[in-house]
């Protein structure tokens, strides 16, 4: 596994890290490697590494980025983030918060009096309090999204950290995002589900990095948290974990690209809808409540280490979804057994070799078929494709000593 090349090349995010000498390096204008994952097929994954001097920009706060991310337009563009850049701020610079961007009379209280399920029932939530939160969402919204647009490159300088934004890159092509410590994308106005899981469950709307219809991205040695607003921090409300405000670390949709590299934050990928390609190599998850790799219809995950001291999942096969694996690593509490690891949301098949469960070599394929064939559907071994396009892989074994020592944000060689 190579830990310095990273890519997406359908909807996915990787993380990584690197030793503080490294930072002399200036790997804005970097390209990725020919033959290293999904994203450098055909025309390559370059970003920004064209752009003219006048398009390289280093900025310190939001406004700041929001000009140079210019309205996501396709000009080719090199954003270097230093400091500490807070998304939640006014056109000044003031910090704002939650009840900076409620409207409408929208408060938590009424919220919560307005929907409780003894009284609400299982309907979908409606009236007053319920547009006053999407009054208050959009307020929110129009802040912290942050539109990423074509051949755009965004590195992080040495220490840099974007809070509480969430990067979007919608039909797009041509992005690198590397080197950056992405936190606390907190939603502060999420949406009650009565009908969700039983007992219902909040929506949070927003992800440190969000892809959906873009090709050749590569995320590459980053670092995605809930720093700030850590979910063991927060309430219950209606007898679920409360509005934590925490979406997914990456959320990929509708994408062709590739997520790799030692990673700090899980990629998901079930709303893909059309045809993905996903590379996930040498991940590592964070201590996430849940951190399940959930599969488009392709992808493949060489030395992937979906790891957590959470949930009982590490990956998830979604309808009609196929994934190839190799050298993975699966790291979890003794309380949880193989049989929970792999969850199948009617996906087809799941093609694994050399893996390793809190350092036991498993057969993730058998032992789900074997346990969990009457709930759900069987997988097989035949996903229609083997992987080409990378570089050397590891056993799992080597590729996790090697991911503890390179993931994340600051540990690019």
């Amino acid at each position: 596994m190579r830990l310095r090349h990273i890519a997406l090349a359908a909807g996915m995010v990787g993380v990584f890290c690197l030793p503080a000498h490294a930072d002399a390096r200036d790997i804005s204008r970097d390209t990725l490697p020919a033959n290293d994952g999904w994203a450098p097929e055909g025309e390559g994954t370059t970003g920004g590494s064209a752009a003219d001097a006048a398009q390289v920009y280093t900025v310190t706060d939001r406004a700041g980025l929001v000009r140079a991310l210019d309205g996501g337009s396709a000009t080719p563009k090199i954003i270097r983030i230093a400091g500490t850049v807070d998304a939640n701020t006014d056109d000044d610079g003031d910090h704002l918060d939650c009840a900076d961007y409620a409207t409408d009379g929208y408060g938590l209280k009424k919220y919560l009096a307005a929907y409780d399920p003894r009284t609400w029932g299982a309907a979908k939530p409606s009236g007053p309090q319920e547009e006053a939160r999407q009054a208050s969402a959009k307020k929110q919204a129009e802040r912290v999204e942050l539109l990423v647009g074509s051949n755009t490159t965004i590195v992080g300088l040495k220490g840099a950290v974007l809070k509480g934004g969430s990067l979007q890159v919608r039909n797009a092509t041509n992005i690198i995002i590397r080197n950056l410590d992405l936190r606390d994308a907190y939603d502060c106005f999420p949406v009650w589900q009565p009908n969700t899981g039983g007992l219902g469950d909040w929506k949070t709307a927003y992800d440190t990095i969000w892809l959906t219809g873009s090709t050749h991205v590569w995320v590459d040695h980053v670092t995605l948290s809930d720093k700030g607003h850590p979910d063991a921090d927060e309430p219950t409300y209606f007898a679920r974990n409360a509005p934590n405000g925490h979406g997914s670390p990456v959320s990929v949709g509708s994408s062709d690209h590739r997520v790799g590299g030692p990673t700090a934050g899980r990629a998901e990928s079930d709303a893909c809808g059309g045809s993905c390609k996903t590379d996930l190599p040498g991940d590592r998850q964070g201590p996430a409540k849940q951190e399940p790799v959930v599969v488009p219809l392709g992808g493949t995950g060489l030395n992937l280490q979906p790891s957590g001291r959470g949930g009982r999942q590490s990956l998830g096969i979604s309808t009609e979804g196929a994934f190839y694996a190799e050298g993975l690593v699966c790291v979890k509490p003794s309380s949880v057994e193989v049989a929970d690891l792999v969850k199948s949301w009617n996906g087809s098949a799941l093609h694994q070799t050399g893996t390793l469960f809190n350092g036991y070599p498993v057969d993730l394929l058998a032992i789900h078929n074997a346990y969990n064939s009457g709930s759900e559907r069987d997988l097989t071994a035949d996903v229609g494709w083997t992987p080409t396009l990378h570089t050397k892989i590891d056993s799992a074994e080597a590729a996790d000593q090697q991911v503890a020592r390179g993931a994340g944000a600051g540990r690019i060689p």
